[in-house]
């Protein structure tokens, strides 16, 4: 296969800078354009709940890579441009300034955009925390003796209330599920989660859904729960997950259903491919369409992409991984959870252990609670229980 005349990347994200930096480590001499809707340099996301809300960081620490850097990737950057609209047969974006840019490839790195709940738009006190904007508009808003509600609670969610409690203030996390982060890490851990939350002094209001937020004078006074209790709040910040950001793409011819949908090789169509958060690719060895949502997968699908832009035939098959930090505990998470969980390695009581998630008696994922080391070595379980099956020799 020739390499493409010229490459556009749309999402100036983490997967689309991977992206162009993959090609360029391999060779890939030609036009390159990086298109991003925010006005910003390429940053991190996952520092933005922990680091830079806390002060930690300062916002500048996040961005990915220094401009000089950036110039040696010799890659246009346009940047505070959004796309609106995607051409598959011309193989050409326009953008929110009228501007139209073709290319021989085209990269979809939009991500996802947060889910909000009724009436939250313009609502002071509200806060989603997406981007570098959002969280330093929250950290803002936040000061001592401010009454926070996290209504959400999944790793985002549960990540912000404990980064929250830790500065110091009083914090309620509410959600659906009965215990923090119960859909990623399954019923065994959330509920230590739950347990770990609780001695920090947050106040966990879960297995309620929100209902409504209250508000005076144009500023949210709480959140009222689906059970009628209300919990009052000065500063409330939604955190009910992400919807991939795909409405510029709906008369584009491709398929949209929870991402842009792919193939084993993360190809929507002749010339046209995603990645990272947006990209629901089909992964060969769990035969099953997957979108993953994390930083890890950021990186290792940009790498596969610049690989099948130049020419590669190799599927991507990823053992999905994504960690987190709530106070004193590093949790990470190789492969898939399921209810069937059994701890291998450590001891709860001491909140140092590994767990092994199976299916139907194949390992399907593992979790290390402060056990970096023995999750990493335990991670071969997964990859062996993902390689396809030798064909016997006659």
């Amino acid at each position: 296969m020739t390499a493409p005349g010229r490459v556009l990347v749309v999402g100036a994200s983490a997967s689309g800078l991977t992206t162009v930096e993959a090609l360029r480590r391999r060779g890939y001499a030609g036009d390159i354009t990086v298109l991003g809707d925010e006005p910003h340099a390429p940053y991190d996301r996952p520092p933005l709940s922990k680091q830079v809300l806390s002060g930690a960081w300062e916002p500048e620490r996040a961005t990915l890579r220094t401009p000089d850097v950036l110039s040696q990737l010799d890659a246009e950057f346009v940047l505070g441009d959004a796309a609106i609209g995607l051409d598959t047969t011309t193989r050409t974006v326009r953008t929110a300034s009228g501007r139209e840019l073709a290319a021989d490839a085209i990269v979809i790195a939009t991500g996802v955009r947060t889910r909000t709940l009724p009436g939250q738009e313009g609502l002071r006190g509200v806060h989603a925390l997406r981007g570098l904007d959002d969280a330093l508009a929250l950290k803002k808003d936040l000061a001592a003796g401010v009454r926070l509600v996290v209504v959400g609670e999944g790793v985002l969610g549960s990540e912000i209330a404990a980064t929250t409690r830790m500065l110091g203030l009083d914090v309620t996390l509410t959600g659906p599920l009965a215990a923090p982060m119960t859909l990623q890490v399954g019923p065994m851990v959330s509920a230590l989660l739950a347990e770990l939350h609780t001695e920090h002094g947050v106040r966990l209001r879960l297995g309620a859904g929100a209902a409504a937020l209250t508000r005076a004078d144009g500023r949210v006074t709480g959140v009222e729960l689906t059970t009628g209790e209300h919990l009052p709040a000065e500063v409330v910040v939604v955190a009910i997950g992400a919807a991939p950001a795909t409405e510029w793409l709906a008369d584009s011819g491709l398929r949209l259903d929870n991402g842009v949908v792919c193939d084993s090789r993360c190809r929507a169509a002749e010339g046209i491919f995603a990645v990272g958060d947006v990209a629901r690719f089909h992964h060969e060895r769990f035969d099953c369409l997957m979108r993953l949502e994390n930083r890890t997968n950021a990186t290792e699908q940009a790498i596969a992409v610049a690989g099948a832009i130049l020419g590669e035939d190799r599927p991507y098959v990823p053992v999905p991984y994504f960690w987190t930090d709530q106070f004193d505990a590093k949790l990470q998470i190789q492969g898939r959870v399921t209810p069937d969980a059994e701890v291998v390695e450590g001891d709860v009581t001491a909140r140092r252990f590994v767990a092994r998630y199976t299916s139907d008696g194949v390992v399907t994922g593992v979790l290390g609670w402060n056990m970096p080391k023995q999750t990493r070595l335990r991670r071969q379980e997964v990859v062996d229980a993902l390689r396809p099956p030798v064909a016997p020799i006659h």
